[in-house]
């Protein structure tokens, strides 16, 4: 089985409005509601590819009602424990001249809903993959993915890490399976600008010194480069498209790396299932669909 956790999960309401201007009343062209979170990006993905999963994770109130049934609508399991306060989010995302963003605050996760997650999670059993990504709500401590790596450490599971400065270099020491920072992550974790593949792939090495398995580097138009925990480098371009939505594109991505890999066993294969994948999503106003992936997929060399 493979399961994702999603700490915040949310409805992301999408609206279009020409020229919008602040302190009028603006009218959407477009609009769009989406099941928001980067693991139920990633479970949506797999079940998309035929795989089974289920997404653990914290929802409230009548938004999370909602993403709970979003999670049947879109063919994976879900577990989402049910705290009392608060509610989940509602992210407004705005398309204009300019894009902004207004994420909500997701509720209050007590000691006690934690608890209930590390219970889910202490019956993961080894050939198991776990998908820890996003950022980390206020009411949990930060050091959270490392608290679920050390307590999973000896039971043979796969964890794939999708997260960004402390959150991904606190669990190296845990040695993750796949770790998927991007070109500009990667820099910033080590305080420089790369240019280029031969540096990307110098700090990727870098990243496994300390511990990282696979390491995943997206490179958005420049394709992406893998690393794999036996020091082979696989390099990879982009089929073409038009972007239409940047959001998910990564977690479809460690998606179809993930289903790849457990389909064949083959890191070459896995890095062109996740390019067809997260290029699906960039080319789709939503996740990408199976046909499109697979489209996409003989496109890429």
């Amino acid at each position: 089985m493979i399961y994702t956790v999603t700490f915040n999960p949310a409805l992301d309401y999408v609206v279009k409005v020409d020229h919008f201007t602040l302190g009028e009343i603006n009218r959407t062209s477009e609009e769009h509601i989406f099941y928001g979170g980067k693991g139920l990006n990633v479970s949506a993905i797999l079940a998309n590819l035929g795989f089974e999963t289920t997404a653990l994770g914290f929802v409230a109130g009548f938004t999370g009602e909602e993403i709970e049934r979003g999670a049947k609508t879109l063919g994976f399991h879900s577990e989402f424990i049910h705290v009392k306060n608060g509610m989940s989010r509602i992210n407004v995302k705005l398309k204009s001249d300019e894009e902004t963003e207004l994420n909500g605050m997701g509720p209050e996760i007590m000691k006690g809903d934690v608890d209930l997650l590390f219970g889910q999670l202490d019956r993961i059993q080894d050939g198991d993959v776990l998908v820890l990504s996003g950022s980390i709500p206020k009411t949990i401590s930060d050091d959270i993915y490392e608290r679920i790596m050390e307590r999973l450490q000896n039971k043979g599971v796969r964890i794939a890490v999708d997260a960004t400065r402390d959150l991904l270099m606190n669990v190296l020491k845990y040695r993750p399976f796949l770790i998927k920072p991007n070109n500009h992550e990667l820099g910033e974790i080590f305080g420089v600008e790369l240019h280029g593949e031969e540096e990307v792939i110098r700090y990727a090495k870098k990243l496994q010194e300390l511990g990282a398995g696979n390491v995943l580097v997206s490179m958005a138009g420049d394709g992406a480069v893998l690393v794999t925990e036996a020091g082979d480098v696989h390099k990879i371009g982009v089929p073409k498209g038009t972007v239409k939505n940047s959001v998910g594109a990564g977690d479809s991505m460690v998606a179809g790396f993930l289903a790849g890999y457990l389909e064949t066993g083959d890191y070459g294969y896995a890095l062109k299932l996740g390019t067809a994948a997260g290029s699906a999503t960039a080319f789709s106003d939503g996740i990408g669909e199976k046909d499109f992936i697979m489209d996409l997929l003989k496109q890429i060399s």
